[in-house]
C-alpha cells in the first residue's frame, strides 16, 4: 500500500492507495484542518489510528512551499516538513517531499473527462508542454515538460513573483498593494487573502455588509458568493478583476511554458468560481498576448474540478518510488 498527501495552508489531505496500474485506487482518504495541528507528524498519528495496522511501502507528500533536499518549509503556515519525520510516522524509507503544484501537475495524465472542465478545447498536442496554475490560499504554478513521451512536472515559486499590471486600475491596486506589503507579488492577488485584497481595493475602504460577522477564513468565499449572485456590486467588481487578472497570468505562464498540450487551472477557488470563469474574461485576458494570440488560442484551457487531484498526484509519485527499490 502507499500513501499520498497534500499539505495545504488550510487543509491536509491524506491518502491511502492501492498503486493500480493506470491510477492509483484511494482505499481511505481524510481530511485535516492543517491550522489545528502543530506539525505534520500529529496529522500523521491521527491517520495511522484511523487506518489502522497497514505496513506502507511508499509515501509522496506534497507541500505548499519550496522543497530542498527532500524537506520543506510551508509558506503560509509555520511548519517545517522532512523526510524522515514521514518515514519514522508511516514506517517506510521511501519518502518523497514535493512541492504541491508538482504534485497537482503530476495527476494531470491521469485524469479524465470527469476531472476537468473545458474553458478552451484547443488542440492538445501529444509532443508538447503543459502547465499548471492553482489558486487558494496562495498561488502556485507549475510547468509540464515533455520528456520521453511523457510529462514531467517542474516546480516553481511563481506565486511569489511580481505581479504585472495591464490596466490603469491595475496600477492602482498595485500601489495599494506596495503600501500595504511593500511589494505587490502575484499571490497578493491571486489566492483567497488576494481576493480580500481586491475587495479592499473596490471598497476603497468603505464596509462591506457582506461580509458583517463573517470570520477571516471565510471572507473569500462570502466575496465570491457575493459577487457570483449580484448581491454587492462592488463584491462583482473584485470578482470580475481578479478572474481577469487570473486569465492574464495563466496566459503568461503558457506563453513561458509553450503549453500546446494544455493548461490546467487547479486549486480550491476555481471550482468555486466557474460561472465567473466561463463569462468570457478568463479567456480574453489569457488570450490578451499579441503578436501570440493565436498560438495561445490553440492550446487546451481546462479547470480541474477534482478536489483531491493533488492528493492523486502525490499517490502518482508513491507509486514510482516502488521502482526505485
Amino acid at each position: 500500500m502507499i500513501v499520498g498527501g497534500d499539505v495545504g495552508g488550510t487543509k491536509t489531505l491524506l491518502g491511502l492507495f492501492e498503486p493500480d496500474a493506470d491510477r492509483p485506487r484511494a482505499v481511505a482518504t481524510h481530511s485535516y484542518a492543517t491550522s489545528e495541528h502543530r506539525r505534520v507528524g500529529e496529522i500523521l498519528d491521527e491517520f495511522k489510528r484511523a487506518i489502522g495496522p497497514v505496513a506502507i511501502d511508499a509515501a509522496a507528500i506534497g507541500v505548499a512551499g519550496p522543497v530542498v533536499g527532500n524537506a520543506a518549509r510551508l509558506t503560509n503556515v509555520s511548519w517545517d516538513i522532512a523526510a524522515s519525520e514521514i518515514a519514522a510516522g508511516l514506517g517506510t524509507q521511501r519518502v518523497q517531499v514535493l512541492n504541491d503544484l508538482e504534485a497537482l501537475a503530476a495527476s494531470v495524465e491521469a485524469l479524465t473527462a470527469e476531472d476537468l472542465c473545458v474553458l478552451q478545447p484547443g488542440v492538445e498536442r501529444a509532443d508538447g508542454n503543459g502547465a499548471v496554475i492553482a489558486a487558494g490560499t496562495g498561488l502556485g504554478e507549475a510547468l509540464l515538460h515533455r520528456v520521453e513521451g511523457r510529462l514531467q512536472p517542474v516546480p516553481s515559486e511563481a506565486g511569489h513573483a511580481d505581479f504585472a499590471a495591464r490596466t490603469e486600475r491595475e496600477i492602482e491596486l498595485v500601489r495599494m498593494l506596495r503600501e500595504r506589503y511593500g511589494r505587490a507579488e502575484v499571490e497578493h492577488v491571486l489566492s483567497g487573502p488576494g481576493l480580500l485584497n481586491v475587495h479592499r481595493f473596490t471598497h476603497r475602504g468603505g464596509e462591506c455588509e457582506m461580509l458583517s460577522g463573517v470570520e477571516d477564513a471565510q471572507m473569500p468565499a462570502r466575496i465570491s458568493q457575493a459577487g457570483l449572485g449580484g448581491r454587492c456590486q462592488q463584491c462583482a467588481d473584485a470578482l470580475r478583476m481578479f478572474v481577469s487578472a487570473y486569465g492574464a497570468e495563466a496566459g503568461n505562464l503558457a506563453l513561458r511554458a509553450v503549453a500546446t498540450s494544455g493548461v490546467y487551472v487547479g486549486g480550491g477557488i476555481a471550482p468555486k468560481i466557474l460561472p465567473a470563469l466561463r463569462t468570457g474574461s478568463f479567456m480574453d485576458a489569457f488570450l490578451a498576448k499579441e503578436p501570440l494570440r493565436e498560438l495561445l488560442q490553440q492550446m487546451p484551457v481546462k479547470v480541474i474540478v477534482n478536489p483531491e487531484a493533488g492528493l492523486l498526484g502525490a499517490a502518482i509519485r508513491a507509486r514510482e518510488l516502488l521502482k526505485v527499490g
